[in-house]
């Protein structure tokens, strides 16, 4: 009998394809052999439609049948035993319209005992297409930078989503701000899932000890110049999805910090503590350079451009995982990995952002990965890293990080602000759901 007790939950957003089918296919390759034998896997998987809900379903169906033909080989009989281990679940979600995020959040917290991790993977590019004077340029000046922290692709401008309030049936108009689309499918939709199912992680029965973990996706493109804090949606600018992914650092690397904690507490419904409750933690990965569709080219320049990752790897760069199964596995590390390990490595190092990492060999591992403002754990004086590190970089000096941390403060408060106000405008148009 599935209980709390003996399953794990863990729930993927966007895993129909990339990356995020990379993730749920990973989990599942490693709970299995490190997981107690009594323990059982219950995965839930989202996608914008019924379709890719079903092809998700079936691929991770042949990933589990895959998985036990190997264990079978060394232990006959075996196979049935672990198929019974994994519990695969879909569900819809649409991260560019709230409503569709309240709904699922309430769907599960109705029908889920708890939630031991949620993996923010989903999310746009906006670009619309590339400079390539000046990527063939930067790329053949230095390969490996010009491949590790691109800065030819060309961004969408002013792109927002469509209206998530309905229209006013009486005569006054209804006031909707302008919500950013990359900042919204990157961001603010996954922000709003973390609020609405702290509670699921929050939950923790007398055996466990370990928090619930919200693994926040980031990319080594998370430059700090993309950043405005006058338009944190960046929809003025270009560069959203890069703006996206500096403010999730931001957010991330400061929502331990004692300044932060009356947001961080309210954003995860922790403001009263109580015995059968553990706060949830936040961390952060990213999958490292990974070959998916976020950027979609034609069939040649897709093979072309696999084959550029490649040779950045066999020249060097750690960084070029390629393959969405080793680009999952930060992420996957994250998820899986014991609650002291974790807790070992950030009190030795401090608070960081994890990445997928690679050797030339295709060995995959992870990786502390450097952040603007931040450095590796938030540490004045840490020894620079060799490897995989932006030419570009500069030491953390106590000006760049108290710079780093006013703005994450700052983030923190504007974000929480952006919260209420955006369900107090769905509840007044009677869309809103009501999570009790």
């Amino acid at each position: 009998m599935l209980t709390p007790d003996n399953a794990f939950y863990v729930l993927v957003t966007g895993a129909n394809s990339g990356l995020g089918l990379g993730i749920a296919a990973r989990l599942i390759d490693e709970f299995l052999p490190t997981r107690p034998q009594d323990e059982t896997l219950v995965l839930i998987i989202t996608t914008r439609n019924q379709r890719k809900g079903d092809a998700t379903i079936t691929a991770l169906k042949e990933q589990l049948r895959k998985t036990c033909r190997k264990a079978e080989k060394k232990l006959p009989g075996v196979s049935r035993v672990l198929q019974q281990r994994v519990v695969l679940r879909q569900e819809r979600l649409d991260l560019l319209s709230l409503v569709s995020v309240q709904q699922l959040s309430k769907r599960l917290r109705d029908t889920v005992p708890k939630l031991d991790v949620v993996i923010c993977n989903a999310g746009i590019g906006g670009w619309t297409g590339i400079n390539w004077p000046l990527a063939f340029k930067a790329i053949l000046t230095s390969w490996k930078t010009g491949t590790t922290w691109p800065t030819y692709k060309l961004s969408a401008v002013g792109w927002t989503t469509k209206p998530q309030l309905p229209p006013a049936t009486d005569v006054s108009k209804r006031e909707e701000p302008p919500l950013g689309e990359v900042f919204c499918a990157n961001f603010f939709g996954h922000y709003l899932l973390g609020h609405y199912l702290a509670p699921l992680l929050a939950k923790r029965s007398q055996s466990e000890q370990a928090p619930g973990r919200l693994i926040w996706t980031s990319s080594l493109e998370a430059y700090e110049h993309t950043f405005n804090m006058q338009d944190i949606q960046c929809i003025m600018q270009t560069e959203a999805y890069e703006s996206s992914k500096r403010l999730t650092d931001l957010m991330a690397m400061t929502s331990v910090l004692p300044s932060t904690q009356t947001h961080v507490n309210k954003y995860l419904g922790y403001e009263q503590p109580s015995e059968k409750t553990t706060k949830p933690r936040i961390y952060l990965s990213h999958p490292g350079i990974t070959h998916t569709p976020i950027m979609p080219l034609i069939f040649v320049l897709d093979v072309a451009w696999r084959l550029v990752c490649y040779i950045s790897r066999w020249l060097g760069s750690q960084w070029h995982v390629v393959t969405v199964d080793k680009g999952a596995v930060a992420a996957v590390w994250l998820a899986l990995a014991k609650q002291s390990t974790l807790d070992t490595m950030e009190q030795r190092e401090g608070v960081g952002k994890w990445g997928s990492a690679i050797d030339v060999w295709g060995n995959e591992r992870v990786e502390r990965t450097e952040v603007e403002g931040w450095g590796w754990g938030g540490e004045i004086g840490e020894t620079p890293r060799k490897f995989g590190r932006s030419p570009h970089a500069k030491a953390l000096t106590p000006q760049s990080k108290e710079k780093f941390v006013h703005d994450g403060e700052q983030c923190w408060a504007e974000l929480e602000r952006m919260r209420v106000d955006w369900e107090r405008r769905l509840d007044e148009a009677g869309v809103g759901v009501r999570m009790d």
